[in-house]
């Protein structure tokens, strides 16, 4: 199977957006770690508050399977029962294409200015 990307749309009930949103960073985004996944994200709509998408990247849909019906999953969403809305709805997605701009630490010197030469 190919490289790919899971989409999870999350929808959390009313009043409960800022608590469900924590446990899906706390708890149940970086357990995806510890079944295979290479990296997870997660994204809150700026225009409603109660949709969030968490994204976990998977060499194969076997090691989402485990994931997500794994211990920690189970535990996340009896934990969590009654914060979000039933059905949770998933999709696999083939990544393409990828890119990022590398980052500039914060802690690196600017380059100096230059110093016009003397008598120009």
């Amino acid at each position: 199977m190919a490289k790919g990307v899971m989409h999870i749309q999350w929808y959390a009930t009313v009043g409960r957006g800022d608590m469900f949103v924590d446990g899906v960073v706390q708890m149940a985004a970086p357990a995806a770690l510890s079944h295979g996944a290479t990296r997870y994200a997660v994204h809150r709509s700026r225009d409603d508050r109660y949709r969030i998408l968490q994204q976990v990247w998977f060499d194969s849909k076997e090691d989402w399977y485990r994931y997500w019906e794994g211990p920690e999953m189970r535990e996340f969403r009896a934990r969590f029962s009654g914060k979000y809305q039933v059905p949770i709805t998933y999709v696999w997605h083939d990544e393409y294409a990828a890119e990022e701009l590398p980052q500039e630490a914060d802690d690196q010197p600017s380059a100096p200015e230059p110093v016009p030469a003397a008598g120009v």
